[in-house]
């Protein structure tokens, strides 16, 4: 990378609260929906950064699922906390389904909504991923449109920080919770986020089952899998590819040197 751009002063710079959020999470309606048409053409089908352990993790996949490798293993890892073997999940934020094909194939629950606010996504992830049991909803992370109680997990992949307001988030998915449900979750705040994080989690009533910091592990998958996204979108060419290793670069230097935080939980409705 260009050491004049890319260089400590500059990721001070990106990574200011306010220039993060102008570049990263601001108009981020309008920005998902103009990413899923750049990118849909290409098959696209995770928006999370990546896991991988130390020793690799090593799950069997099908073919056509090896190239997503490092995106899938954070599902996987996610979704194991809890059996959903003939469970109703309910998957928040689903993006471009990537993540709900791969759990719905591989642990077998017997129904499973996505929801995205992203109507472009949500029409994407119902043309390429026709499964049985498989459904997808447009609907707001904060305020879900589904009755108290109707599912037995919900599940989430890096998007809560994103939102406006993520605590109605975390009520919302402790009220469509059925008792003895699973809340499983897996997402990132900065250092001096996670006394309100925590606090938010915890007003939700739901009971903590485990909670484990899986920096390391999405940095290395993230970094593995940086010369496959840029072959992805390098035909989109030059402003693209330099957007994608800007954004990756900045979340990569927040994970090493520690302002970024990125945490495992699993939550149960007693």
């Amino acid at each position: 990378m260009n050491r004049l751009i890319f260089n400590p002063l500059s990721h001070r710079v990106m990574t200011n609260p306010f220039v993060y959020h102008l570049l990263f999470t601001s108009f981020v309606t309008k920005r998902f929906s103009t990413q899923t048409k750049l990118l849909s053409g290409d098959d696209w089908l995770f928006l999370n950064y990546g896991y991988e352990e130390d020793p690799p993790m090593a799950i069997p996949l099908e073919a056509s699922d090896e190239p997503n490798r490092f995106f899938i293993q954070q599902y996987h890892r996610t979704a194991a906390l809890a059996d959903l073997a003939g469970k109703k999940v309910l998957e928040v934020s689903c993006g471009h389904g990537g993540g709900a094909s791969y759990v719905a194939r591989t642990f077998k629950p017997a129904a499973y909504t996505g929801l995205d606010l992203n109507e472009t996504a949500i029409e994407f992830c119902r043309k390429r991923h026709q499964l049985p049991g498989v459904d997808f909803v447009q609907g707001d992370a904060e305020n879900l449109p589904f009755e108290d109680g109707s599912f037995d997990v919900v599940f989430q992949v890096e998007a809560s920080h994103l939102y406006p307001h993520p605590a109605k988030f975390f009520q919302g998915a402790a009220r469509v919770l059925a008792p003895g449900g699973h809340f499983l979750y897996t997402d990132f705040r900065r250092r001096s986020e996670l006394a309100r994080w925590d606090a938010e989690l915890a007003d939700t009533g739901l009971r903590l089952v485990s909670q484990e910091d899986i920096s390391r592990d999405v940095l290395r998958g993230n970094e593995k899998n940086l010369a496959r996204k840029q072959d992805m979108i390098a035909h989109h060419g030059a402003l693209a590819r330099f957007a994608s290793a800007a954004t990756d670069w900045t979340f990569n230097g927040a994970l090493k040197n520690g302002e970024f935080v990125y945490r495992l939980y699993h939550f149960t409705k007693d």
